[in-house]
């Protein structure tokens, strides 16, 4: 690690206007801090805090609408508000670099890897051909990529999101910057997957010196790595200091809050078995796939094998596992939205699995599903009440009928009643999965299946939606099966948990039980991939 202190990034009182007629005049108002060489300061905040703009500002790639009115962002000196665009093509790469979120949609979906490192070179370098590719093959291998030479050959789609990820590591690490940004780089990545990407930054910043900007809203992601932290709220700098300062004693009232939001990794519920009736019961549930193509010999792929489950009235069952782990499959085949391959499905007394579409119709309604993403879930083009009616409306219920129910179902999900003829981009994410939890109502389901329902939200947004699917649960006495990779989440909300690999249960019980004294090796290198694991969020030392 550098011993020069010298800061490689400050950002001196930074204001970012945004265009005219909203509720905020700026985006970002009069913040400033450093970053110095080899040191990781984390971003936090809630959507909307200006985390983004201000990683955009820094490498000159802010959209058009926004602009920097005042201050100064300083990379070694030199003022990179004040550079033409030629200029910040050549400080890109060279001297700072960033990892975008999401790196199917940040990689040339028709360009392989290797050329798209070398595409980076062959702009800011005079290497030859040969030598790029050596170059290219030593940064795969530095970012831990197996297979290097296979890898430089292969296109984004034949690699999982992980090795998607260090493709974009090496690109932002091959010509050494100063200053490296990563704008919520292991948000859509799975616990193991992201605890290998952020051991690899650490190691790769901490051996090159590099001075690395961190943007997240996990603050198990800041406990694990970051050495200072700043904490924006709606484009201001609410509080900055240690991480150990800002994680045991807050200051602020909002840096409090965020902080109190985050879920305990200990198990809320007891997990006592319910004397009520099965809900839903699966025996040997299985989903298979076969690929099949003219030039290539068939692929089958068994995405869920031998499943069996059950949910009794009241009781929450949790799915935990890694992204193609089977979770999904499962309870798209639960809710026959994909037609299983063999075993059998209860609803109740009715077995599902093999029915005909015509028998299935009227079983429909018993079975609701609240997505991982509001923002698609709902029809932008009609009013959030049109919404929350057609399910029922579908079933003979007439629609003066389906309206009243509508406007009870939003005050149960605290909303405003009134809002029923608004549309979905007039709500906030927060609310509007809210609203995707009252259609899901709307059709008075025996099981409602939560699929990653929180993964996209803030935290604070979040523990309140957690809240509220928890409260509705024992209200309407529901039984609720909630996938999620998030293991504090599954925490929270779960009586029972089943944990999948590669398709198999490879461990069920009562929560507390599989979270306290895990069986099986696939459980225990979940548990122990989780970022902040040891740090009990909340808990504040005296000031």
């Amino acid at each position: 690690m550098s011993s020069d202190t010298t800061p490689v990034l400050e950002v001196k009182n930074l204001s970012v206007a945004l265009p005219p007629g909203g509720d905020r005049t700026n985006a970002v108002d009069k913040v400033s801090f450093t970053v110095k060489p080899g040191e990781i300061v984390c971003l936090v905040g809630e959507s909307g805090s200006g985390k983004s703009v201000i990683a955009f500002t820094i490498m000159g790639l802010l959209a058009k609408a926004l602009r920097p009115v005042s201050g100064e962002i300083l990379l070694q000196g030199e003022n990179v508000l004040a550079a033409n665009e030629e200029r910040l093509r050549e400080l890109r790469c060279t001297r700072m670099s960033m990892i975008f979120q999401e790196p199917m949609t940040a990689l040339n979906p028709v360009m392989t890897c290797g050329d798209q490192i070398d595409e980076v070179l062959s702009t800011h370098t005079k290497l030859d051909a040969a030598q790029r590719k050596a170059k290219i093959i030593g940064i795969l291998t530095r970012v831990k990529l197996p297979e290097p030479e296979r890898i430089y050959a292969s296109f984004p789609h034949q690699l999982s999101g992980g090795q998607r990820q260090r493709i974009m590591i090496a690109m932002a690490l091959v010509l050494d910057p100063v200053l490296l940004i990563a704008d919520e780089p292991t948000t859509a990545l799975d616990v193991t997957t992201q605890a290998e990407i952020l051991k690899l930054i650490a190691e790769l910043q901490g051996s090159q010196g590099t001075g690395v900007l961190f943007i997240t809203h996990d603050f198990g992601v800041v406990a694990e790595i970051a050495r200072r932290v700043a904490v924006l709220r709606w484009g201001e700098l609410v509080e900055m200091g240690p991480t150990e300062q800002i994680l045991s004693r807050p200051q602020q009232a909002y840096t409090r809050m965020l902080i109190s939001s985050v879920p305990s990794i200990h198990p809320v519920h007891r997990g006592v078995r319910l004397e009520k009736e099965t809900v839903l019961r699966t025996e040997k549930l299985g989903k298979t796939y076969s690929a099949k193509s003219f030039f290539q010999k068939a692929r089958v792929v068994k995405a869920a094998v031998d499943v069996d489950l059950d949910i009794r009235r009241g009781e929450t069952l949790g799915i935990v596992g890694e992204s193609g782990s089977g979770k999904s499959t499962v309870a798209r085949c639960i809710a026959r939205l994909i037609d299983p391959t063999e075993g059998k499905v209860f609803l109740g007394t009715t077995e599902i699995a093999t029915i005909s579409p015509s028998r299935l119709r009227p079983h429909r309604r018993r079975v609701q599903i609240v997505f991982q993403d509001p923002y698609r879930s709902l029809n932008p083009r009609i009013t959030v009440g049109d919404s929350i009616v057609e399910g029922p409306m579908n079933f003979g219920l007439k629609r003066d009928e389906a309206l009243g129910r509508a406007r009870k179902l939003m005050e149960t999900v605290q909303l405003d009643p009134n809002a029923l003829d608004r549309y979905p981009h007039q709500f906030s994410g927060g609310q509007r999965q809210r609203i995707c939890i009252a259609r899901a109502l709307a059709m008075e389901p025996e099981l409602l299946i939560a699929d990653e329902a929180v993964s996209a939200l803030d935290v604070s947004v979040q523990k309140q939606v957690l809240g509220l699917l928890d409260e509705i649960r024992q209200r309407l006495n529901l039984a609720v099966l909630f996938i999620t990779h998030d293991l504090r989440v599954a925490a929270q909300i779960c009586d029972y948990v089943a944990v999948m690999s590669q398709g198999r249960v490879v461990e069920y019980g009562a929560a507390e039980q599989v979270f306290s004294a895990p069986k099986h090796a696939y459980t225990k290198s979940l548990f122990a991939a989780a970022p902040g694991r040891n740090w009990e969020f909340g808990k504040f030392a005296a000031a």
